[in-house]
């Protein structure tokens, strides 16, 4: 935790986010339904619940953590994978929110099963969205490959998506975004930064939540995808990046708040490093605005970094003012 002025610990005040990462104290990839049953865990009884409950009383705020939930008998069914093995569905990937008071807010089942998921889980029935107090308000849960499209649709183009997870929060008009991760790394870059490569696509996978709307009446190059004949271009106006400070100017109207909350790449578990998976880290904290043409990071921890962080907003400033229409982070600063 970063010390206040004197030294001393800042104190969340009831309106402040503790964000986990995706089966934070069980360990993420198992090949099937017996190799996890072991770490599965009831809702509201189990070590990751009492430990959000208990963290978020004693810090006064809400607490968000990952775990895998084990269904009650009548849940539980057995399926056909496609390519024809039986698995037992006998868990679920599930996000739990505990408030300031200790207690449960509300859970979210994970609805777009990664391929690990679906040895052993069933997937939820949509996501999730939790009305909060002021000035947080509502919050919706994710978890990791709810960000890309989900089967059976498929991707169509960078203008039309589709961007599932995008365009709920859209429409239930979500101030805060919470997605729980175990997102693998791209092998692209330096271990010690953030994973670029992942960052960028964390946002490009939320365009629409910060991507230019064409008018009726824009010419060519005025809106978004003015000049869009492939996916290469992710805005075709101009606008340049907002500088450091200017986002500094509190909650704006329709802005949205991205926490991602990521394992780093040293949390290796036996499976996993079985075979050779590592995770991305870069915890990440991003600001969008609707129509605003530009996605902001305002914070993101290095790849191999372990340890907690506070990021307070709005006082925060923007990571890095160098993101082109592309979406693309130049942390070069070139």
């Amino acid at each position: 935790m970063r010390p206040a002025k004197h030294g001393r610990p800042r104190l969340p005040a009831g309106d402040d986010i503790h964000g986990n990462s995706l089966f934070v104290l069980a360990g993420y990839v198992f090949p099937d339904a017996p190799s996890i049953s072991p770490y599965l865990e009831q809702p509201r009884t189990g070590p990751t619940s009492r430990f959000c409950s208990e963290l978020a009383a004693r810090l006064r705020c809400y607490v968000v953590a990952g775990y895998p939930e084990r269904l009650p008998p009548n849940e539980t069914d057995r399926v056909h994978l496609e390519d024809g093995k039986e698995i037992e569905r006998v868990g679920a990937n599930t996000a739990a929110l505990y408030g300031p008071d200790g207690a449960l807010v509300g859970g979210y089942r994970k609805t777009n099963l990664y391929e690990t998921d679906m040895t052993w889980a069933k997937p939820g029935t949509g996501f999730t969205t939790f009305q909060l107090p002021p000035p947080l308000g509502a919050l919706t849960l994710a978890i990791c490959m709810d960000l890309n499209t989900q089967p059976p649709a498929v991707w169509s183009s960078l203008r039309t998506g589709p961007y599932e997870l995008a365009a709920y929060c859209a429409a239930q008009r979500t101030r805060v975004l919470v997605l729980v991760n175990a997102w693998l790394d791209s092998k692209d870059g330096r271990e010690d930064e953030p994973d670029w490569r992942t960052v960028n696509y964390w946002a490009l996978r939320l365009r629409p939540l910060w991507a230019r709307v064409v008018r009726e009446g824009e010419g060519e190059g005025e809106g978004e995808d003015a000049d869009e004949e492939d996916d290469d271009d992710a805005d075709g106006g101009d606008e340049s990046m907002e500088r450091p400070g200017t986002v500094d100017q509190g909650r704006q109207p329709g802005e949205e708040l991205v926490v991602v909350t990521e394992r780093d790449a040293h949390q290796l578990f036996a499976y996993a490093s079985l075979l050779g998976i590592t995770f991305a880290g870069s915890s990440s904290l991003f600001s969008l605005r609707p129509n605003s043409g530009r996605p902001h990071l305002l914070h993101a921890m290095n790849r191999r970094q372990e340890g907690v962080e506070v990021w307070e907003y709005p006082k925060a400033i923007p990571l890095d003012d160098a993101m082109d229409s592309d979406g693309q982070y130049d942390h070069d600063g070139s």
